[in-house]
């Protein structure tokens, strides 16, 4: 950026209809402010029309700068190594041409690894929201790695800031600010439940969502598993909308199984839904099914209940609402028969507030004058001397104690 009074350069990397949802309360709050300058690069998801060309969500938000790229083809299992590649390639041809002050990316997807990427390699500042989280599947170690290669935090709450210490992140660079989904999930401007209904053509009373994505790590065994999955949401008697898995390796298998329920009278299956649409519909819904975030992050808000399903979210945040079964058949039956009933909000992952305490941190001078150069800090009190072979050019080997670097830090 040029001289102290030009306008900051944000860029807001979306990958799919998930991220785009968080992001957005964050990107409506920056536009407001006239210091900085907003782009959003979208990629991904967004650009396949099996589903549903969500790029076109990006538009009707709105927002001005949106810069679209192609970085798959159409085929249902993607290699996610060559969707990095090629979003690495993209995005870097994009940040040298138009150069940001700021890289702002969300989560674990491939997508966000590559815009973290980016911009470390090109000296630009990197803002990671929602890192510091654990769970299973490659999800885990894409979110780490984005951590480290990113220079500010914006975490969901103290367990998150306390991991990113743990991994020898800054305390000054790490801001506690909740998830900006709960902002949208808290408002008063989601729709109604009988407007997503009528909207996507959902005609049940009553119902349950089924929401399954791959375990990438697990693939050799998804076959089996999602058929058990499949059984015994069709044994449960229940009504049910079914979404597209997300892209990741393995979806062609999931997407096989599903859409053998098409034409059945219990299940509405949808390629994807508007953010605040989806929000909306679980809010009402009788349980979520599955292994999706969705269960152990936006379900608690509205205290409904989720039966989560195998490792995906392995190690996440427990509530009450919150059954876990194995990928069983009779497990998940016997958790959509006893489903927890009356159990209060959750606010674990914020109160509404993330997109104002985001900005309020981006109107912080200091923010911009973090180092480029990330340097490792060790949690204090974390290391101790230990005794290191040394072998000197004149002589035996020896031991040495090695000094504590970084103490009192």
């Amino acid at each position: 950026m040029s001289g102290d009074t030009a306008r900051r350069r944000i860029l807001f990397v979306t990958a799919t209809r998930a991220d785009f949802g968080k992001l957005k309360p964050l990107i409506r709050e920056v536009m407001l402010r006239p210091q900085f300058e907003c782009r959003i690069f979208a990629t991904g998801m967004h650009m396949l029309s099996r589903y549903g060309s969500t790029i076109n969500e990006v538009y009707r938000s709105g927002f001005e700068n949106v810069y679209p790229y192609v970085n798959q083809d159409g085929s249902i299992n993607t290699q996610m190594d060559l969707v990095l590649a090629n979003t690495v390639q993209g995005l870097g041809h994009f940040l040298r041409e138009f150069p940001q002050d700021l890289v702002v990316v969300h989560g674990d997807r491939v997508e966000t690894l590559a815009g973290a990427i980016v911009g470390a390699l090109n000296n630009t500042l990197v803002a990671h929201i929602e890192g510091g989280e654990i769970s299973g599947t490659v999800d885990e170690l894409i979110r780490h790695a984005v951590s480290k290669l990113s220079h500010l935090h914006f975490v969901a709450n103290e367990d998150a800031r306390a991991r990113l210490l743990q991994m020898g992140e800054m305390r000054e660079s790490i801001f506690v600010v909740g998830s900006p989904d709960i902002d949208v999930m808290l408002s008063e401007s989601l729709p109604c439940a009988d407007e997503v209904k009528v909207r996507y053509d959902v005609p049940f009373g009553e119902y349950a969502i089924l929401l399954y994505h791959p375990v990438t790590t697990e693939v050799v065994d998804l076959r089996a598993k999602i058929a058990a999955v499949v059984s015994a949401v069709e044994r449960s008697g229940r009504n049910f909308v079914v979404l597209y898995p997300n892209n990741d390796t393995g979806s062609d298998v999931i997407l096989e199984a599903i859409l053998r329920l098409e034409g059945h009278p219990r299940f509405r299956i949808l390629p994807s839904m508007r953010f605040e649409y989806f929000l909306s519909l679980l809010k009402h819904a009788q349980a979520l099914v599955g292994n999706s975030s969705s269960g152990v992050r936006e379900a608690p808000v509205y205290g409904v209940p989720s039966v989560n399903i195998g490792t995906r979210q392995l190690n996440r945040y427990r509530y009450p609402s919150i059954v876990d079964v194995p990928e069983d058949e009779a497990a998940i039956l016997s958790a959509l028969d006893d489903l927890p009933h009356a159990v209060p909000p959750s606010f674990h992952f914020g109160r509404g507030q993330s997109a104002r305490l985001f900005v309020t941190s981006l109107q912080n001078a200091q923010v911009w004058s973090t180092p480029r150069q990330k340097q490792f800090r060790d949690v204090p009190g974390s290391r101790e001397a230990e005794p290191v072979r040394h072998v000197a050019a004149d002589a035996g080997p020896r031991e040495w104690t090695a000094p504590i670097v970084g103490a009192g830090r």
